[in-house]
């Protein structure tokens, strides 16, 4: 008898963009995209069409380029977003809609101001609109988990008529508990109540603001959820997602226990939680779950011991099926470039032979640095020069010096390229290095942001190791972070200053899109 299939949904580009300090840019989400087709999810929810002309167009590109997956857009349950997020999708081989309106009386009386009539005949009305551009049209009673049960109930019927294809039940807020009683008897519920129900995919959608995601959309499978929504590292609104790569390796680890098929092949997931944690500047913590620095990691004496006599004493899945690379080259600065290119192969970078040489620059240079390259370094390198290829540049990091100390006042001087090719040179004073770079580049460019966030990080161990540092400005309400690495602190502050500042100068106009409590949503 075949085992039944759990559809998993990829929304990091949708609600994981909405991380407080992310916004990708339209060839960030391509390349986002790409690695989420080659790791087979089932349905890439590409954006959110309508909250603004560049989202729309990156929803459009994915949906032209991207084959395999569906290609979804959100839309809310207004007939604008829904006409936008057909648009966006109509080049889709599969494409789908997703609706979404508030259906908890708490959300109503607070957020959209309406009575749950009005409500329900939004959501009816949108459905009916979805459905006449194409045929998978999924449906979100938002804030569900604090939804009261008969006009859930209610409501989730009526959009079925109304043509939807998928439930989807959301824990908005993270407030459902994983137990048979709790979002476990939701779903039964649903499933007891709700005429045809059975004839379509019901879905759950948690947030982690109780850290309980992940445990609610196992639990979910058990009770009868066949499609799944997460994102890359659990990024997203607040607490984040249910971590998309923790869901798929609970499923396919546990597959005497859930008994059911996944799509995904788990060899994709390291490299695509390291692309997202690049192009979002939100670093992996060391102890996460799957693709954490330290999830195959073995320190106790007890554990080393039992590890070196059979992996399977202290590791429920090897760290290859989860595409973390081992280790076979020793790469310095007397390695050429077979050496280099056979070792980024290894590591899932595929690189024409002009791109091979421009990395291999890279690489010489930052070999002559240090003793031995690893594969941490050799990512960080890669994270870099896909970065800079992708990201808007107005200028570019010439040079950087920093004077001060204790004793004197500390002062950075820039010397930027600017768009022209022009060269331009400032220098300004701080109350630190940092502080004295980007008021440099501040001076330099003029430009005048708010520095919200300064976060370094050693790529590897030793005093000669790289760091990458995250960078976080504030400018007229908006935040834009930027990226670095190198084995110079002070060079490293500039050149993520000057990415977020690069950011801030090519951002788009702001959305055209009034936030989602001014109009029914």
């Amino acid at each position: 008898m075949a085992k039944e299939k759990v559809l998993l949904l990829d929304t990091t580009l949708r609600d994981g963009e909405q991380s407080a300090g992310i916004g990708m840019t339209g060839p960030e989400k391509m390349e986002i995209a790409r690695q989420l087709q080659k790791m087979q999810v089932d349905i890439i929810e590409a954006g959110f069409a309508a909250s603004s002309p560049g989202d729309f167009e990156a929803v459009s590109a994915i949906a032209r380029e991207v084959e395999g997956p569906i290609i979804a857009s959100l839309a809310r349950a207004v007939a604008d977003d829904v006409d936008k997020a057909a648009k966006a999708v109509e080049h889709s081989k599969r494409p789908r809609i997703h609706v979404f309106l508030s259906s908890s009386e708490i959300h109503q009386m607070h957020q959209l101001r309406k009575n749950r009539e009005d409500v329900l005949e939004m959501a009816v009305k949108s459905v009916e609109r979805a459905k006449g551009y194409c045929d998978d049209v999924e449906f979100s009673p938002m804030d569900a988990t604090r939804t009261n049960p008969e006009y859930l109930f209610h409501m989730l019927e009526e959009v079925i008529k109304a043509g939807a294809t998928t439930i989807n039940i959301a824990d908005t807020v993270g407030y459902a508990i994983p137990s048979a009683t709790g979002f476990g008897q939701l779903l039964k519920d649903v499933q007891a109540n709700v005429k045809g129900i059975e004839n379509v995919t019901l879905s759950v959608h948690c947030h982690n603001d109780l850290g309980l995601a992940v445990a609610n959309s196992l639990i979910a499978v058990e009770f009868g959820a066949r499609q799944v929504e997460g994102c890359i590292n659990g990024i997203g609104e607040r607490a984040g997602n249910a971590s998309i790569e923790e869901i798929i390796m609970g499923l396919d680890t546990r597959k005497d226990h859930f008994g059911i098929e996944i799509n995904a092949d788990t060899t994709q997931i390291y490299s695509a939680s390291r692309m997202v944690s690049r192009i979002t500047g939100m670093a992996v913590q060391s102890n996460k779950a799957i693709v954490g620095e330290n999830a195959f990691r073995h320190a106790s004496g007890i554990h080393q011991d039992g590890v070196l006599k059979d992996r399977s004493t202290y590791e429920v899945m090897q760290p290859e099926r989860v595409g973390v690379p081992g280790n076979t080259l020793v790469l310095g600065k007397l390695s050429g470039r077979a050496g280099l290119q056979s070792r980024l192969e290894d590591l899932g970078y595929n690189l024409s032979r002009e791109d091979l040489a421009k990395v291999f620059e890279s690489f010489k240079d930052l070999a002559d640095k240090k003793r031995e390259v690893t594969d941490r370094d050799l990512e960080s390198l890669m994270d870099e020069e896909k970065r800079t290829a992708t990201e808007p540049i107005s200028y570019t990091l010439d040079h950087v010096q920093f004077t001060g100390g204790d004793q004197g006042i500390p002062t950075a001087t820039v010397k930027l390229i600017g768009p022209d090719g022009d060269s331009i040179t400032d220098a300004c004073t701080g109350n630190g290095p940092v502080d004295a770079v980007c008021n440099a580049i501040d001076r330099a460019i003029g430009t005048d942001s708010k520095l919200v966030d300064f976060n370094v990080q050693a790529v590897t161990e030793g005093i000669d190791s790289q760091g990458t540092v995250t960078i976080r400005i504030e400018k007229d309400g908006r935040t834009y972070t930027g990226r670095g690495a190198d084995t110079d602190i002070i060079v490293v502050s500039a050149k993520a200053y000057l990415s977020a500042v690069n950011r801030q100068l090519a951002s788009d106009e702001e959305s055209n899109v009034p936030p989602l409590g001014s109009t029914p949503d």
